[in-house]
């Protein structure tokens, strides 16, 4: 009996230390998540928590909070991506605003300080004034485009449209421009008419944005193409052209706000750096999809991917 009752005093000691360590064990969890957590939250890390232990409820704890840090972590890494295009944003339109304002400031004080200019040359300074206000005026209605497209409030009604017959309109509209700067045009479409969901006058200014960039920076090859395509589910629509192209480092970028290469603030390269990120934002308003390849030189070419209708 004696023996009995030893055992169970044995046994119930050995269960009290087992608890005892296991709370122990417990508290120094719920330490070290606090204190992880506090310099996780503090120092704004990507960090993520990890606990040796064999608490299921506890692990299923932990998984949910290493979801909660890495979605914050997304957020916070978006936000702050987010706020240096706008500060580059802002810093890029001031000096796209600044140049030729006071280039057109320049000309105004010539005309006051020499008020007896010939007629011919102060027409001449006029134009170049007028020529500078149009430059600012459409930059402005660029970045008011941008923001309204970013902030959900221009509404793009879509449509059956005709394909053939919205590429046919836009490369006629620059096919003079292109044969006089000597460029080699490529034009492919189909037979068979081809008709996608969009918004026709949107798609227009995608392509006028597509064209004119191609003519504008890819001038070099003097050969610009346009192809029409499809399979089952869309329809594609290629800009393509011979120049100096895109390197791999920037082809995430260029749909980026007010992103320009270096050499796009020389006088060959002027650009707001607003219109591909406004074509971007059209093609995802017509439930589309944009994309780019580049090989420097050899052919680079936007493709813009549209829901295919088939009635």
């Amino acid at each position: 009996m004696f023996i009995f009752l030893l055992m169970i005093i044995i046994g119930l000691a050995a269960l009290n230390f087992f608890q005892y360590k296991w709370r122990k064990n417990e508290k120094g969890n719920f330490t070290y998540i606090h204190k992880k957590l506090k310099r996780i939250i503090d120092n704004q890390t990507d960090e993520k928590l990890l606990v040796h232990t064999d608490d299921a409820n506890l692990k299923q704890i932990l998984i949910e909070i290493n979801r909660l840090l890495e979605h914050n972590q997304k957020m916070m890494a978006g936000y702050n991506k987010t706020e240096m295009s706008m500060r580059k944003m802002l810093s890029n339109i001031s000096h796209d605003l600044k140049t030729p304002l006071t280039v057109v400031l320049g000309y105004i004080e010539i005309m006051l300080n020499e008020p007896n200019r010939a007629t011919e040359e102060t027409e001449e300074l006029l134009q170049k004034v007028h020529g500078k206000t149009v430059e600012v005026l459409d930059l402005i209605k660029k970045f008011f485009d941008l923001a309204k497209l970013e902030s959900g409030d221009k509404n793009i009604p879509l449509t059956r449209i005709n394909m053939n017959e919205v590429c046919q309109r836009n490369i006629l509209h620059y096919y003079e421009v292109l044969t006089t700067k000597g460029f080699d045009v490529v034009i492919d479409l189909p037979e068979t008419i081809l008709y996608a969901l969009g918004n026709e006058e949107e798609l227009d200014r995608v392509l006028n944005n597509l064209i004119s960039n191609a003519i504008q920076y890819g001038g070099e090859g003097k050969a610009l193409g346009l192809t029409l395509r499809n399979d089952e589910q869309s329809v594609y629509l290629d800009i393509w052209d011979k120049g100096k192209g895109i390197s791999e480092l920037h082809k995430d970028l260029v749909f980026e706000r007010m992103y320009t290469l270096e050499d796009s603030r020389n006088k060959s390269y002027q650009g707001s750096g607003l219109g591909l990120t406004i074509t971007k934002r059209l093609v995802e308003k017509m439930d589309g999809q944009i994309f780019l390849n580049s090989k420097p030189y050899e052919k680079t070419t936007f493709t813009v991917q549209l829901k295919r209708i088939t009635y």
